[in-house]
């Protein structure tokens, strides 16, 4: 059946997805010709703008049933820009409104319309992370050196039980401290750096690793030192030249929206001496926070009276994060790469505007990439739609959709689902924006991939049932078979993927804290972690990987197939999540396609994949 109109067919829009300002955009209806349309228009809003209401003209036909009405559109400025269409006909007018799969239905009534992301000229990202490998360290929990710990502050709980389960329940006052530590540091980190290139690894993704007084970081103490348990500064440098040695940049997290209530910055237990917006008025760190009625009432993060939360744009706080002399700008002297920036959806636009010009004016090949859960084209958050990827801000994200996407297929949910939710954010994002996507399947705030995908949902259950838990033999065979498919997946896909350290080595583990434990070294997965290993190969050698097309190849709810294509270059990525034999029809070019990874084969045009497996196969110059 012949599509009304199609966003992501470059017969009926064009060109595809994010556009620079000032690009001229074609539309294209395909109308049927018994519906005797006299007048077509499309409508286009966009926040800040007036909406605008332009003709259509009747441009011929593609056969004797259908005919086309076109027009253009240029938008002049950057901009997330929502467009739909009208039509006048024999039996009055109707809307063309958008369709989870980018096309068209037809309603007598105004719907969901499409969107045009417009980004600014010249907006240009890092190359030097395009085809290249992400790794999330969690730094107390990765690997120990064994050098001695220096200015330990004594209410830390230090562990010598590498790889027992972490702390979880409440002390005797009923608060959960986080204050186990089980010595992971960075001389650790970088003692590893050849079993990480062996991944095939380009960037390190560290978690906190600033002083404060928990153990996963998040409520720093001191931004311009490093947390004793992990080293010093000297250690940070040493780490910072070694990776660099084997070709793998550090990016740093930034946290930012919040400190922690026992810092030097706020200080309300006293530890850091008399200072402190908590206990001295005159405190030159006071306007970094917003008290209600000091010292007590203050804002904090989503209610936690142990983070305070900061006001990024007093100009204390501001010139001290992204200042010329400022946080930003002084470990990225130190060697560091960029940033992660933590909760980036709780910084306000101005904020995360200067933010970007300290890390490209310190190196304009720096990288600014935040945590947002949800498509950041159009994240809505203080009231209004943020301008995330629109050129002044970030040059990527966390990509929690793609993630989302994935295990949900896993699990049982359909082909059709995961295209929709990859498509769309490959047609909503900026092409510059989606090569450096942080792919991952599993983060220090999410279970692990494996328990995901072989054992029982948490559901909501509580800590106590998730510290008992561990896959049997048979979950975890199945989770070890879907991970293979997962991590396919997650490295032929548009961007980067991120292995969340000890996916690779076969780690399961709920909720906080259960997905922190330590690094099983020694006991890893090694069949997993030679197909992760070759993971690395792939993307390493194959240039499609790198910013090559993406194409879905339907045609079956059990198999996601697609094409990545780069010149000459094409690879077919499958995987068949069923516990069956099943196949789907494939293009004529790859009936010849040379097999790079994985279980498969084609034959007669049909590609034909084993019970919960998947393959690539190539074409032209792509091979291993």
């Amino acid at each position: 059946m012949t599509p009304y109109f199609s966003s992501r067919d470059t017969a009926y829009r064009s060109p595809f997805g994010a556009v620079e300002e000032g690009t001229a955009v074609h539309f294209r209806l395909c109308l049927p010709r018994e519906w005797r349309c006299c007048r077509a228009e499309i409508l286009i809003s966009c926040a800040g703008k007036p909406d605008r209401q332009e003709d259509m003209f009747w441009a011929g036909q593609p056969d004797h049933s259908h005919e086309w009405w076109e027009c253009h559109f240029t938008p002049d400025t950057a901009g997330v820009y929502r467009y739909g269409f009208k039509i006048a006909w024999g039996m009055g007018q109707a809307y063309l409104t958008a369709c989870p799969d980018g096309t068209a239905a037809l309603w007598g009534a105004p719907g969901p319309r499409w969107q045009l992301t417009c980004y600014e000229k010249n907006f240009k990202t890092p190359d030097w992370l395009v085809g290249g490998v992400f790794y999330q360290i969690f730094p107390d929990r990765f690997h120990c050196s064994g050098k001695e710990k220096e200015k330990v502050p004594s209410d830390r709980i230090l562990r010598q039980d590498w790889g027992g389960q972490p702390n979880w329940q409440p002390d005797e006052t009923g608060e959960i401290r986080n204050n186990d530590y089980f010595g992971g540091d960075l001389k650790g980190i970088e003692q590893k750096l050849d079993y990480l290139a062996s991944l095939g690894v380009t960037c390190l993704y560290l978690n906190p690793i600033f002083e404060a007084h928990s153990n996963h970081r998040y409520d720093t103490a001191d931004y311009e030192k490093i947390d004793p348990l992990l080293g010093n500064e000297k250690d940070f440098r040493s780490l910072m030249k070694a990776a660099k040695k084997r070709g793998i940049r550090v990016l740093l997290d930034g946290v930012f929206s919040h400190t922690g209530a026992d810092s030097r910055y706020f200080n309300r237990y006293g530890r850091y001496g008399e200072g402190g917006a908590y206990r001295e008025l005159g405190s030159p760190y006071y306007d970094w926070y917003h008290f209600r009625c000091w010292p007590e009432d203050y804002a904090s993060w989503w209610g936690f009276v142990t983070l305070p939360e900061t006001e990024e744009l007093s100009g204390g706080f501001s010139e001290f994060i992204t200042g010329k002399k400022g946080v930003v700008r002084r470990w990225m002297s130190a060697g560091a790469s960029g940033w992660r920036l933590d909760v980036a959806d709780e910084l306000p636009d101005a904020f995360l505007e200067k933010l970007r010009q300290a890390v490209k004016a310190e190196n304009p090949d720096g990288l600014l990439l935040g945590e947002v859960w949800e498509d950041a084209s159009h994240k809505e958050s203080y009231g209004h739609l943020r301008r995330y990827l629109l050129g002044r801000q970030l040059d990527s994200v966390m990509n929690y959709p793609f993630c989302n996407a994935i295990l949900q297929y896993l699990c049982g949910g359909d082909s059709t689902a995961f295209y929709n939710t990859v498509e769309g954010i490959v047609e909503n994002y900026p092409p510059q924006v989606v090569r450096l996507l942080m792919n991952h399947i599993g983060t220090h705030d999410t279970e692990r991939a494996l328990t995901v995908l072989g054992g029982p949902p948490a559901a909501g259950r509580r800590r106590s049932w998730q510290a008992t838990q561990k896959l049997t033999e048979a979950e975890r065979t199945l989770g070890l078979r879907r991970l293979r498919l997962a991590s396919l997946l997650q490295f032929c896909l548009p961007g980067v993927p991120c292995i969340y350290y000890g996916d690779e080595a076969g780690m399961e583990g709920y909720r906080d804290p259960f997905n922190r434990a330590c690094f099983p070294w020694g006991q890893e997965d090694t069949l997993l972690l030679r197909w992760y290993q070759a993971l690395g190969r792939l993307r390493k050698k194959l240039t499609p990987l790198k910013e090559g097309d993406f194409k879905a190849v339907r045609g079956n709810d059990d198999i996601v197939c697609f094409i990545r294509s780069h010149g000459k270059e094409s690879l077919l990525c499958a995987v068949n999540r069923s516990r069956e034999f099943t196949g789907v029809a494939v293009p004529a070019p790859f009936m010849s396609g040379e097999p790079v990874l994985g279980e498969g084969s084609i034959k007669n045009g049909m590609l034909t994949l084993p019970p919960l497996s998947g393959a690539v196969f190539a074409v032209g110059n792509s091979t291993l």
